[in-house]
This record gives structure tokens, C-alpha cells and sequence, in this order.
């Protein structure tokens, strides 16, 4: 840990000095293929185009990974991108920023988020804190590296020098492979992957400490039946201005419940606003959008999520403000609904929206995939939910739509639901 107040480290940096105390330690693991910190100190010093601007990049998870390290060498910005994202134009990019990082675009038009190592080292030095990491610990980093979990760890694991597993995005049957044949001590999931591996019936092995849970919210029902299987969760809360997470639930905090995401990291005020959204002051919120918007004079990021804090100061989440719906005069929320249709058995995965209707305002429209039958899922409904909140359409799905973090894909829910009821 660097002493509080001194210059953050750019990622780099921390991959050099890993390399000077541990060079034969592996730092990124790919297939076969292993980097020791000397090797990958030493590979990704150069190679980036003679320039000093941002370098955007579509590629591969070890092709964006090593230049995300080659960018850092050479004091540029990177900017990741998915494979169809069109670049935008980058001459104005503000001094320092080191990550430019796309929002994820599940509620509508991805922004482009400013990153500079300032944030970046705050979030890992925080973050590895809370999880425990250490050096010669191994992450599986089977996120997309063009969306900031998937970025973060980069840095976090540079940071403790531990090693990166890296996957080119989630497999349910290669990370359950990898988590018995490798020694990982953390790895990152957004609720599907891990409803997923626990389909597949994989167990954490014996060396893993943290499951660090992000990206969506995580139901009652998965996360009981995680926990009895012995996975050791790490409830989280965080987005690409925050560089990732910025609240954390660990295990030993006790009781959870829906939404509960724990405590702020250290040096963060958390505030709730006037209009029930979740406010975020501190040192890991971001330097502001490309186009300068986003944060308050006061350096002060409002969200879009809706939250409350408790006595204790811990946070929970409530969902997205956006998403609200307004059911016979009465306000509800799509995660609440959804929440309460997981643990009805038969159902695999479930999503909720609104429709404009004449008499109720928003028709709730709940969107299932499994083999349930409407009758016992809406008797289920029922026993937990008010009448305002029981869905008045119900349609089967083979999947839902997710994005590459897992995250529901709303505005394509809101035409799924349109195109069944036309």
C-alpha cells in the first residue's frame, strides 16, 4: 500500500515494481501461456504507436489487457471497445486520464466515462483491502475488459502483485474447469455466471476467498443457495464512474438481504437525495464524462439508482430510478418483482416491465424463462407481493437479453414485452 497522500501509482508502474521484487512470479496466465512480472514488465513497455493521444481498441481480452499496460507505460489514454462499438472522437480528451471507459448501455446510449490513475489506484488499494488480495493470490478475470470490472482487476492485481487468470469472457464449463485446476483466490461474477456454474454443479475449491458479486442484482434465492454451497460471496456495488466497486457486503457482516450492498469504501460519502438517488462523493469518482457533464460542483456524482442507508451506514440498492413503475397509483420496481419471482421453484430466470395501459398506468409485464406454469407462479406472486406489484401479462422466454456483463438489457425488455402483446 502506498502511504496515504502520495502520488498514485499509473498501472505500469505497479507492473515494474512487481517485477523488481517478484520477476518470476506469474502475472498473467492465458491458455498455456504464463507472463511472469518480468515478462510482462518488460513486453509492454513499448509497442503503442508513436503519438500522445487516446488509443481506442477492439480486440481480443489479451490483445485490450496488454495494451491497457502498453497504454500506462507510455503516459496514454486507452479506451477500450466491444467488438461494434463505432470510436468516437477523442481529440479533446482532458491531461492524465489514463481509462476511458464505456457505461454499459443497458438503459439506453453508452457515455464515455474519464478515468485517471488517481481513481484508478484508489479503487484498487480499496478494493484489495476489503477482498483480501495479496501478492501471489491469482484472479480468474473472465469479464469483458472493455467494461471497467473487467479493467479494474488489471489493476487491482498489478497493484498486490497477483496474478491474472485470463479468460476471454465467461464460459461457464472452462472457469468451473479452471477453478479446479488452478490455484485462484478471487474471481468477479455478475449473478449469472454464478447462477450458471452453480448449475453446473462446481464447487469453490479450497483456495478460493473471495467471490466478489457486481454488475446486477443479486436475488435472495441464488444468494442462499450460493452460500450453502460454500461460495464465498462479496456483495458489491459500483459502476464505470466509481472505477468499479465502491460499496462492498462481506460475509462476516452479517445478515443479507436483497439490495444490501454494505458499507462505502474508506474516504467516500454516500448520500441519498432529495429524489431517492444514490449520491457518491470521494476519491474513486471519476473526473466526469467526455463531454465534461456528470459531476457536481461540489465533486458530487448523482446515480442513477434509487437507495437508502441504514443506522449502521450501510447501503442498499433499490434499482434503477429509470425503471420505475407506476401500477394502479402505486409506485413499484421492477427488481422487486423480479426478486420475488426467483425464488418461485421452476423459475431459471426472470425479467420485469412496464406497458402503457389505460387502467393501470404500467401493465407489469413479467418476462420467464423455465417451466413453471402461470397459475402457480402467480399464486406464488401472491403470497409476497402486493396486488399493485402481480404481473398482468406473462411471457416465456429461451433467454433473456443480457449484455456482456450480465446486466438486463431494459429497453430491448420493454419492445419483447410489445412485440407479444401486438
Amino acid at each position: 500500500m502506498k502511504p496515504a497522500g502520495s502520488k498514485p501509482i499509473p498501472l505500469h508502474d505497479h507492473l515494474a515494481r512487481a517485477a523488481a521484487h517478484w520477476p518470476e512470479r506469474p502475472a498473467l496466465i492465458v491458455g498455456e501461456r504464463t507472463w511472469t512480472f518480468a515478462d510482462l514488465a518488460s513486453e509492454t513497455a513499448d509497442g503503442m504507436p508513436a503519438g500522445t493521444g487516446p488509443v481506442a481498441s477492439s480486440d481480443s481480452s489479451l490483445e485490450l489487457a496488454l495494451a491497457a499496460y502498453r497504454c500506462s507505460a507510455q503516459r496514454r489514454p486507452f479506451f477500450p471497445l466491444p467488438p461494434e462499438r463505432f470510436t468516437p472522437a477523442l481529440d479533446d480528451c482532458p491531461p492524465h486520464t489514463a481509462l476511458i471507459i464505456s457505461t454499459s448501455g443497458s438503459e439506453g446510449q453508452p457515455r464515455a466515462v474519464l478515468l485517471d490513475a488517481a481513481q484508478l489506484d484508489a479503487a484498487a488499494a480499496a478494493a484489495n483491502a476489503s477482498l483480501g488480495l495479496e501478492a501471489g493470490d491469482v484472479w480468474l478475470n473472465c469479464l469483458p475488459l472493455y467494461h471497467i470490472g473487467g479493467q479494474s482487476i488489471l489493476w487491482r492485481c498489478a497493484r498486490a502483485a497477483a496474478g491474472v487468470l485470463l479468460h476471454d469472457g465467461f464460459a461457464a464449463d472452462k472457469v468451473a474447469r479452471d477453478l479446479v485446476a488452478r490455484p485462484v483466490t478471487h474471481i468477479s461474477l455478475v449473478p449469472a455466471m454464478l447462477a450458471r456454474l452453480l448449475d453446473l454443479g462446481s464447487a469453490p475449491p479450497a483456495s478460493l476467498r473471495a467471490v466478489l458479486i457486481g454488475g446486477a442484482a443479486l436475488s435472495a434465492p441464488l444468494y442462499e443457495r450460493a452460500t450453502a454451497a460454500g461460495w464465498p460471496l462479496y456483495v458489491s456495488y459500483g459502476m464505470s464512474e466509481t472505477a468499479a466497486q465502491v460499496a462492498t457486503f462481506a460475509p462476516d457482516d452479517g445478515p443479507w438481504h436483497e439490495g444490501l450492498v454494505g458499507h462505502p469504501m474508506p474516504g467516500h460519502e454516500v448520500r441519498i437525495g432529495d429524489d431517492g438517488r444514490i449520491q457518491i462523493r470521494g476519491p474513486q469518482v471519476m473526473a466526469g464524462y467526455l463531454d465534461a457533464s456528470g459531476i457536481d460542483a461540489d465533486g458530487r456524482l448523482t446515480t442513477g439508482d434509487l437507495g437508502c442507508l441504514d443506522a449502521g451506514g450501510r447501503l442498499t440498492v433499490l434499482g434503477r430510478a429509470d425503471d420505475m413503475l407506476i401500477s394502479g397509483g402505486r409506485n413499484v420496481h421492477p427488481q422487486e418483482i423480479e426478486s420475488c419471482l426467483a425464488g418461485c421453484p421452476g423459475v431459471v430466470d426472470v425479467a420485469v416491465t412496464g406497458l402503457p395501459d389505460p387502467v393501470w398506468g404500467d401493465l407489469v409485464v413479467a418476462l420467464i424463462v423455465g417451466a413453471i406454469d402461470n397459475d402457480s407462479l402467480l399464486a406464488h406472486a401472491r403470497r409476497h407481493l402486493p396486488a399493485a406489484a402481480l404481473p398482468r401479462r406473462i411471457h416465456r422466454l429461451d433467454r433473456l437479453p443480457r449484455n456482456a456483463a450480465g446486466k438486463l438489457e431494459r429497453a430491448a425488455l420493454r419492445h419483447l414485452a410489445a412485440g407479444a402483446a401486438a
